[in-house]
């Protein structure tokens, strides 16, 4: 498949055969299952004190002779702390088991568990080179995207250099992205209680930008909302996809394409 080479003023320079990458099946299930286990990894575990509703010094004797016991007294036996006495009879109210006030929880939430979702490396690699080859595919892209009228497309390698954000936005204007920059820019309200936890709005996943190397275009795109700049290298499935539907909107450079092929990542 051969794809068109753009400059930064959408004029073609030139025509380019993809590798062997954009040709791979699309395979939803497996791109889905490596998004999953991305966000299963960066999640924080989070568990509760080990000592939450076990604090208090609440105790009832089981034998019948004891001094604080519950035999003959027609209570039940759930642990209980003294609020006063008066001889043998105390005032007291039941703490520290499951089912009392301020006691402790049945089955609380543990730091120590293993939340994260292991994927296989050869379906991981399968998952990125599927989300890799849905990034030329016209349909699926357009679900997920306001894409230009020419497309796909790879472009020319200056737009590496570019170091201002100004810059980069006016590039990804003559592109014909104009539409798409509007659509990611209009922020929406988030639903339930993200809005009261500094999450109010959401922004829309944009265009991403793949070179070859770290360079100035790296920074100076990150300052666009929902645009984003990566290496080649560090690509992965999550970085590829629209969520976990694949076709994101991806513009590739010159040189990004050739270490694909000449290096043969993720094969």
């Amino acid at each position: 498949m051969k794809v068109p080479i753009l400059d930064k003023s959408k004029k073609e320079i030139g025509q380019e055969s993809l590798p062997q990458q954009f040709s791979e099946e699309i395979r939803p299930d497996l791109i889905k299952r490596a998004v999953l286990s991305i966000n299963s990894a960066e999640k924080q575990p989070y568990g509760s004190d080990p000592r939450a509703g076990k604090k208090s010094s609440a105790e009832l004797s089981r034998r019948r002779h004891s001094y604080k016991t519950s035999y003959g007294y027609g209570i039940s036996r759930v642990p209980r702390k003294i609020m006063s006495r008066r001889g043998l009879r105390m005032n007291w109210v039941g703490a520290f088991a499951p089912g009392t006030v301020g006691g402790r929880k049945a089955h609380p939430p543990k730091a120590e568990k293993n939340i994260e979702k292991k994927i296989n490396k050869k379906e991981r690699r399968k998952a990125i080179r599927s989300a890799i080859s849905a990034t030329m595919i016209k349909d699926l892209v357009s679900k997920n995207h306001s894409i230009p009228d020419i497309f796909p497309f790879i472009i020319d390698d200056k737009i590496e250099s570019l170091n201002k954000t100004k810059d980069v936005r006016n590039t990804l204007v003559a592109l014909g992205l104009e539409k798409e920059l509007q659509r990611i820019e209009h922020k929406s309200i988030r639903g339930g209680k993200g809005k009261k936890r500094g999450r109010r709005y959401v922004r829309k996943t944009g265009p991403l930008i793949v070179v070859s190397k770290d360079c100035s275009l790296i920074k100076s795109a990150r300052n666009i909302p929902g645009v984003s700049a990566r290496t080649v290298k560090s690509l992965n499935a999550k970085a590829l996809s629209s969520g976990i539907s694949p076709g994101r909107l991806t513009i590739w450079t010159k040189s990004a394409v050739k270490e694909l092929s000449e290096k043969k990542l993720f094969m």
